[in-house]
């Protein structure tokens, strides 16, 4: 991107179309437009304020407020203004400055952008495989244009790059539309299927004349000698040098700048190199693609469509062929016709059958029950609620275990208490469970800078560590272990 100082600029020409009181400068400005293409360039107050009080919209309107617009539309340049002195007859008129109005350049496309904006909808883009035939037939004469006149040449550049320009848009603006989710939702509509044979062979008719006219153009490009080229845009660049221009200073190389860049545009368009693929390459594959999402769109219409018509008059049908049966045999004849061979449906299990006999029939035998299950990723099973059980007397018991389990503890470990100590060199033959107590006493001493703790009823201790130099070996249901000569000192009695 070149960041120019046209680039950067504020756009005051387009600020009429936001503007408070839009309705009256956008009527002004389609005053002036419509007299434009009238090739009636200048236009005096009174002119635009009776063609204003014509519509019934502007009843109301002053010729104060027509001045006041002009005004405005004149400060953000979208009126050129010129005084007015044919008809002055004294120095009061020549005061006044009565002013004609002409619309600026700018104004002109924009106003001509508005118009093709409101016809949006109602002109639409299309795939004009004409347009294509009439670049290849303007490429093909490429080579003889070295030798015509600037005028001829001109003339055949602006052809083919205004074909070019008309071909781009159009298909950009086709393939954006049948991409849109407006056209999504219509092709899920049974409405879709009375047009789209018409959709379709319109799509193909443009990729024929793809496949017809692209080669031959890429084939005459690539062939385009090098000097050639320069010599007839060359001839382009003088003509365009050489047009009149009113307030507008045009160098040569812009226009080389310009003329090059269209160039390149339709060479990149057409031709692939180095890897890259051309635009008619991706055109090529986007209306396939188009072409292949409304066939399945269509074939998923038909067949919901015959799955809901056919199948009702077949069970219908099938309803009354049962019914006319005389008995059971007979119904069970003709199931074996309905059911039968021509279209079996077999459900595999493992079943444990009554008898193996080959002569028992299978309506003789209890029927198998098959649970089926919807085969998607949201089902989920229903759960049964239930009321929730009465478990007081299971957590009762429980906890009456856990109380006695906890006297029966601090009853052995009272037993191995003398005098308020506990000698672990002393210590009798003890239970794993009575060791694992100790030790955690002994390690939650251990882990206190004053190696003091609390039992689990709140007993405090202290651990005696005076003779830890010496050994001393205790003796368990599971084993033996050898430790430091510890002793555990209660602070209180019982």
């Amino acid at each position: 991107m070149d960041v120019t100082e046209k680039l950067i600029k504020p756009l005051t020409e387009a600020k009429y179309l936001n503007a408070d009181n839009a309705d009256r400068y956008r009527s002004i400005m389609r005053i002036f437009f419509e007299n434009y293409e009238k090739l009636k360039y200048w236009m005096y107050q009174e002119e635009v304020y009776a063609q204003m009080k014509q519509h019934p919209y502007f009843q109301e309107y002053r010729m104060e407020q027509c001045q006041q617009d002009l005004a405005a539309l004149t400060e953000w340049k979208n009126l050129v203004t010129i005084q007015d002195t044919r008809k002055v007859s004294s120095l009061e008129e020549f005061k006044n400055k009565k002013f004609r109005y002409q619309m600026s350049q700018y104004s002109v496309e924009i106003e001509r952008l508005v118009v093709r904006l409101e016809n949006l909808f109602i002109e639409g883009a299309s795939l004009e495989p004409t347009l294509l035939e009439r670049i290849r037939r303007d490429v093909e004469r490429m080579g003889k244009m070295a030798d015509a006149d600037m005028d001829t040449v001109y003339t055949w550049w602006n052809d083919l790059n205004n074909d070019f320009i008309r071909l781009n848009q159009n298909y950009q603006d086709y393939i954006r539309d049948l991409n849109s989710v407006k056209a999504e939702e219509m092709m899920r509509t049974r409405e879709f299927l009375l047009f789209k044979d018409k959709l379709i062979e319109y799509l193909r008719s443009f990729i024929k004349g793809l496949q017809r006219n692209v080669g031959v153009i890429e084939e005459h490009l690539r062939m385009m000698d090098r000097e050639t080229l320069s010599q007839i845009l060359d001839k382009v660049n003088q003509y365009e040098l050489s047009i009149p221009r009113m307030d507008v200073e045009v160098s040569l190389s812009m226009i080389e700048e310009k003329t090059w860049g269209r160039y390149q545009s339709i060479y990149e368009w057409f031709v692939s190199e180095n890897g890259r693929e051309n635009e008619a390459g991706k055109l090529f594959d986007s209306t396939n693609e188009i072409i292949r999402r409304i066939t399945r769109y269509a074939a998923q219409l038909s067949e919901k469509n015959a799955l809901g018509a056919n199948r009702k008059e077949e069970y219908r049908k099938v309803a009354s062929i049962f019914m006319k049966c005389q008995d059971v045999s007979e119904a069970h004849k003709m199931s074996a016709m309905v059911f039968g061979m021509e279209r079996p449906f077999h459900v595999k299990g493992d079943w444990n059958r009554e008898t193996e006999s080959i002569n028992q029939s299978v309506y003789e035998e209890n029927p198998g029950v098959v649970t089926l299950k919807p085969r998607i990723r949201t089902y989920r099973e229903k759960t049964r609620r239930s009321a929730m059980p009465d478990s007081s007397r299971e957590k009762e018991a429980v906890r009456s275990q856990m109380l006695q389990q906890l006297q029966e503890e601090r009853k052995k470990l009272a037993e191995l208490e003398v005098d308020g100590r506990i000698e672990f060199a002393n210590l009798p033959v003890i239970e794993p469970r009575v060791r694992e107590i100790l030790l955690k006493w002994l390690s939650d001493a251990l882990e206190d800078g004053t190696h003091s703790a609390r039992t689990d009823d709140g007993r405090v201790y202290v651990l005696d560590m005076s003779r830890k130099e010496e050994t001393c070996v205790v003796h368990c249901e599971d084993g033996n272990f050898t430790m430091p000569r510890l002793s555990l000192i209660f602070q209180e009695d019982r």
